[in-house]
């Protein structure tokens, strides 16, 4: 007897789950946002298809009309950074009018939301190759701009009304943790910054950087390097800054992310198809997890997320050798690194510095963490496993768990 039409179709004909490669990735120098920052008069859609453009110049091997999907966040969906950016950054960019996209936003980890969205796409058998972003103009778009909170989030008790502002978020973390004091999140700031002065010294931040034409008051310009750095910080000069979301707090300019303006690209891709069209391997995805927490207190989201991850992936903290953590604020990456055990100073830890010194245009920061790890694989071939981890407003964390294709199992770590 056959079987009826709303049937179960033959498990023989469901796609097996394929491996995903994180190809490679770049990013615009990142700007201050503002009147005076080198994009204030640049849109961000055409920092996207800067992006978009410099992946497939380093990658002529790839034929535009095999990408898939274009998949772009951005926090604050309107005016340039509006209109479904991942298709009309494609169509800007040159690429095939088959070729579609769309947007997608979870604040500040919408990159890396693009980026898993559409490597359980790639899994699954839905796409081959896929380009993954975000982009953030900041001076053109606060955080929040147009946004409605609802207002029983307050009356009814929902959040505490500093959940809506991230600073507060991170005093609050300050509280329920006392021992992260300023004077640690100040060491840790400055850390960051020396971290980030001695790689730039040393070619390790312009090779993954594409130069954006822009234009000012006093005419054209080119930016190629990252305004945010402040190199020469110490504790010091980090002591005496005020605390603008609570009188006598910790949480200052210096110790936490700036209003940054910028944009983020990859490409990734299941391996087979990486192997045909002769495309290299940064990276092999192990496996991701995203996690609420409360909002009040959102710096502690990579947390419960990086647990997650690695209960799901039979792995423990102990195999990862090398961690890239979005430093929105100095004291939620101690809050991570105080959980698992980790020295503040521990040289796996954002081994380049952090967006404390980069910068932090929210929805692109996912994919700088990405195109930074893969590197550090490179120079480390004792590292099998490595993550990328950050904090999300409203209360959330989202972990990626790596690995490095260029593991030597005879170099344990």
């Amino acid at each position: 007897m056959a079987a009826p039409a709303s049937a179960p179709a033959d498990s023989r004909s469901r796609p097996a789950v394929r491996d995903v490669v994180f190809v490679d990735g770049v990013r615009t120098p990142f700007g201050k946002a503002g009147s005076k920052g080198q994009y204030a008069q640049t849109r961000a859609d055409d920092m996207v298809v800067k992006v978009i453009r410099e992946l497939l110049r380093r990658h002529p091997e790839l034929p535009a009309e095999r990408i898939d999907e274009v998949a772009i966040a951005a926090t604050t969906q309107i005016g340039d950074q509006g209109l479904t950016i991942g298709r009309t950054a494609a169509l800007l960019a040159g690429l095939p009018k088959s070729v579609p996209g769309f947007a997608i936003d979870r604040m500040c980890a919408g990159a890396m939301t693009a980026v898993t969205t559409v490597s359980s796409g790639i899994a699954f058998g839905a796409y081959d190759v896929v380009i993954a972003g975000g982009v953030e103009h900041m001076g053109n778009h606060p955080m929040g701009e147009g946004a409605d909170p609802n207002p029983r989030f307050v009356s009814d008790k929902i959040v505490d009304p500093s959940a809506l502002v991230m600073g507060s978020t991170a005093e609050n973390l300050h509280d329920r943790y006392p021992s992260l004091t300023k004077e640690r999140t100040d060491a840790y700031a400055a850390l960051s910054q020396q971290r980030y002065e001695e790689a730039q010294k040393a070619g390790k931040i312009s090779p993954d950087l594409v130069p954006v034409s822009t234009r000012s008051d006093e005419g054209w310009g080119l930016a190629t390097t990252d305004e945010p750095p402040r190199p020469g910080t110490t504790v010091e000069t980090l002591a005496g800054l005020k605390t603008p979301f609570r009188p006598h707090g910790r949480v200052t300019p210096g110790n936490a992310a700036g209003l940054n303006d910028g944009a983020t690209g990859a490409l990734l891709a299941d391996a087979e198809t990486a192997e045909e069209l002769g495309l290299p391997i940064g990276m092999r995805l192990v496996g991701y997890s995203f996690a609420g927490v409360e909002p009040e207190v959102m710096g502690v989201g990579p947390v419960p997320a990086t647990e997650k991850a690695l209960k799901r992936a039979g792995l423990t903290i102990d195999d990862i050798g090398l961690f890239e953590i979005n430093e929105a604020f100095a004291v939620q990456v101690l809050a991570f690194l105080e959980h698992f055990g980790i020295a503040d100073d521990d040289p796996r830890v954002n081994p380049w510095g952090g967006a404390i010194a980069c910068g932090h245009p929210l929805a692109s920061s996912g994919v700088r963490l990405m195109t930074q790890l893969s590197r550090h694989f490179e120079e480390h071939p004792e590292v099998r496993y490595g993550i990328t981890t950050m904090c999300i407003g409203i209360g959330m964390g989202g972990t990626v768990i790596w690995e490095n294709p260029n593991y030597n199992a005879g170099g344990e770590q």
